[in-house]
């Protein structure tokens, strides 16, 4: 009996084993990059998410501060005009001195003015003005002159962008009544409501703002001045006079 010799077999992989696995690490590789970007996308997208929200409840906080800190001597003036499906507003505060650093230099507005500029896409920015004069009429800076609107800003910022559609209403304490302008000197609103909306399928918010009533200073002054007062308000001491 004739027996042959078994040959080994050849160690390593066959051309059809190595095309197999090559197919699948290129799968796995596509599958973890596909992960992998997806997941970034997903952190992007929440990052600019509460990047949006802060700068959102940053603005909200802004109204708030300066709303409830107006001096009863400040000047109000809302004027609000349709464009189209939008109202454009000039919201307009006076009498109440901000002073700051802009370009490295001491600066003093005398009157801000919160403005809904409207931009090709149909959006709307929002934009805050301030003004080194006051520009209200039959204020002292605007006395003899024609045309208090071409005083310019020294100074824009842009506090909101792609907003659909900013509007406000003012709350008269004597009346009650809801209107879109106020213009009434020596007066401020009860109250304020702002709604508006964030690019095309941003949510509506609506916010409201008290205005606390406050004492104008200068009607005080007036009266602490008067002959025959001779009873201070309650905090407010008058000096002995000097004895002779």
């Amino acid at each position: 009996m004739i027996t042959h010799p078994v040959r080994p077999r050849p160690s390593g992989f066959t051309l059809l084993e190595l095309v197999i696995a090559i197919g699948l690490l290129t799968v796995l590789v596509g599958m973890v990059f596909g992960t992998a970007r997806t997941s970034l996308a997903l952190g992007n997208t929440i990052v600019e998410t509460q990047h949006e929200e802060m700068l959102h409840q940053a603005f909200f906080d802004l109204l708030h501060q300066r709303f409830s800190s107006l001096p009863g001597n400040a000047r109000f003036d809302l004027k609000a005009q349709d464009s189209s499906a939008q109202h454009l507003s000039d919201l307009t505060l006076q009498n109440v001195p901000l002073s700051f650093t802009w370009g490295g230099q001491a600066r003093i507005a005398k009157a801000v003015q919160l403005s809904t500029v409207k931009r090709r896409s149909g959006y709307l920015d929002v934009v805050l003005r301030y003004y080194e004069d006051e520009i209200l009429p039959d204020s002292a800076s605007t006395f003899g002159k024609s045309d208090s609107a071409s005083q310019k800003p020294f100074a824009e910022i842009v506090l909101l962008s792609d907003v659909a559609y900013f509007e406000w209403r003012v709350l008269d304490g004597r009346s009650m009544e809801w209107s879109y302008d106020w213009d009434q000197q020596g007066r401020l609103p009860l109250q304020l409501e702002l709604t508006l909306a964030i690019g095309a399928k941003g949510e509506e918010i609506r916010q409201v703002f008290w205005l606390p009533p406050k004492q104008n200073p200068e009607v005080f002054m007036r009266q602490l001045m008067q002959p025959g007062n001779a009873t201070p308000p309650p905090g407010v001491e008058i000096p002995p006079p000097d004895s002779k």
